[in-house]
């Protein structure tokens, strides 16, 4: 018997589309002489749809298109569809988080997702349901299943003896002989997810006593960044098959010797920081994608921050789709300039230089004249920057580019960003890294050739708004921020030395930028924007 993991890439409530792509992807099993197709969690609907579902007639297409699908399923072949079903039930969510078992012509059966994950950025029981799978076994050619929806095998106990549940809906499944235990996963991207997924698929094939087919999405979604890296798991951890990271991939394998079918070469096991660089790439495509946009810009200012966006961006949509500006002013040194025409030529992208000094000055010597200011102010530093954010949104105006922001985790953890200024712009892709991070990916593209000149990995950091001004001055060496950004805002650990006590004051102090700020791409388990709730007013005298 042969089993497809579908991997897909679906649009959020672009039903028509995934639709058109479900079915390519069965006929695609099909033609590998598939007997089940396994797609993801709310391949249908796309995920995470959040406050779509107050629109109920979203739901009601939805189901519209699974009907058509249903109709036109091959003879022989059947299939796991995830998406959302109505809930009859008079009381509790409208809504279930379900994966539908299909044939040609008709739904055999549905299932019901039971843990709903409500931690950093999802809240399903706002609007789903909660189900039981105790009864999820169903049968193909005398071949017994067991299926499961993404965060129902979570609950097992951790390493450190910990759950995130206080039951565990799988440990009250009676154990009945199963060939096959499923997982349809929406889980999202952050560095060492995998480990843990294969951890928690491992737990469930130990209790069954059966190996494992975890099919997990791929894609972006806002913020959220799915990885896709779907697998199949023996009790014993051997892991059998394995589909590509951060791409759409359809894999088949043998069910009695779990080999893969296409005898396909999947790519070797990649480095953190390259698996990093993929997320971010994906995350910058699939927002561009899924927003009608197609050409981005930004300020190149001869950093590192900038630099590493300039690759990224290059990669994500091609340099001909990119367009840099140089904003100087007389505290930009000449050394910056050059570095960034460097750069922008390695890159084959477009470097326009737009000097704003004349603008600074005639708008500083009215501030000055009428707010009586006698001395080189904070006012005139950020003066600077919202200087440049004037003249980026006016492009996006223009053109319609989209405008990437470039300050990074431990800049934005500090409030080192001035806003409707560097932090002006509609996605923030390096947001969720650390200054080391950046560092990494920055030596990562210049692995094999210099991309970045080297110059720049090596100049101290500056934001160049004020007379030999170094990032230094006002924030800890970067080495200590970056270790207390992680204990402090991922681990949520307690505050151990100066550095982290220093900086969980200006946390508290700047949340109301974050919560201006552009959308960031998630890469860590604990990210700013969406999975953040601290509030802006409250009288906490620690964290």
């Amino acid at each position: 018997m042969r089993i497809a993991l579908a991997q897909i890439n679906p649009d959020l409530a672009g039903f028509e589309k995934n639709k058109t792509k479900i079915l390519d992807y069965i006929a695609r099993a099909k033609e590998k002489k598939a007997d089940l197709v396994i797609f993801p969690e709310s391949c249908l609907f796309g995920y995470h749809p959040f406050d779509l579902l107050e629109r109920e007639s979203l739901v009601d297409q939805q189901m519209s298109c699974l009907k058509e699908i249903v109709k036109k399923i091959p003879a022989g072949i059947t299939v796991l569809i995830g998406g959302f079903e109505k809930c009859k039930k008079k009381k509790g969510r409208p809504y279930y988080n379900a994966a539908f078992l299909c044939v040609k012509n008709k739904i055999v059966k549905t299932f019901y997702k039971e843990l709903l994950p409500t931690g950093d950025v999802f809240d399903e029981a706002r609007f789903i349901e909660k189900g039981q799978i105790k009864n999820n076994f169903f049968k193909i050619k005398d071949r017994q299943f067991f299926l499961t929806i993404c965060e129902d095998i979570w609950a097992w106990e951790d390493s450190k003896g910990k759950s995130l549940y206080n039951e565990n809906p799988i440990a009250k499944v009676p154990r009945k002989k199963v060939d096959l235990v499923i997982n349809m996963s929406a889980s999202p991207f952050y560095t060492k997810k995998l480990k843990l997924r294969e951890y928690f698929v491992q737990k469930t094939a130990q209790y069954f006593r059966a190996p494992m087919a975890y099919v997990n999405m791929v894609g972006a979604q806002d913020e959220i960044i799915y990885d896709g890296q779907s697998f199949v798991l023996t009790p014993k951890g051997e892991k059998k098959l394995s589909c590509l990271a951060f791409a759409e991939d359809l894999n088949v394998f043998d069910l009695d010797t779990l080999q893969d079918w296409n005898a396909t070469s999947r790519r070797k096991r990649e480095t953190d920081t390259e698996l990093l660089r993929q997320a971010l790439v994906l995350g910058i495509q699939d927002f561009l994608k899924k927003n009608n946009l197609r050409k981005v810009h930004f300020g190149l200012s001869g950093g590192v921050d900038s630099a590493l966006l300039a690759c990224l961006a290059a990669d994500a949509i091609g340099p001909q789709n990119v367009q840099l500006f140089a904003l100087p002013t007389q505290f930009n040194q000449e050394e910056s300039f050059v570095l960034a025409e460097k750069l922008a030529k390695n890159l084959g992208i477009p470097l326009k230089t737009i000097s704003i000094q004349g603008m600074f000055d005639y708008i500083k010597t009215i501030l000055d004249s009428e707010f009586s200011v006698q001395r080189f102010h904070l006012m005139h530093e950020n003066l600077q920057s919202r200087l440049r954010g004037l003249i980026l949104m006016a492009y996006s105006n223009l053109t319609g580019s989209l405008l990437l922001t470039t300050g990074n985790k431990s800049e934005y953890a500090t409030g080192y960003a001035t806003l409707y200024g560097d932090m002006c712009g509609g996605l923030a892709p390096l947001g969720d890294l650390t200054k080391k991070q950046v560092y990494e990916l920055s030596k990562l593209y210049n692995a094999q050739t210099e991309i970045i000149p080297e110059r720049i990995l090596i100049r101290p950091p500056s934001a160049e708004l004020r007379p030999g001004q170094k990032d230094q001055d006002s924030l800890p060496e970067y080495d200590k921020l970056d270790k207390a950004v992680v204990n402090i805002v991922e681990r949520k650990a307690k505050l151990k030395n100066a550095t982290e006590k220093w900086l969980a004051e200006v946390l508290m102090k700047t949340e109301f930028k974050r919560w201006q700020a552009a959308p960031i791409l998630k890469v860590s388990e604990h990210s700013f924007g969406r999975g953040r709730r601290y509030p802006l007013s409250q009288s906490a005298k620690t964290i």
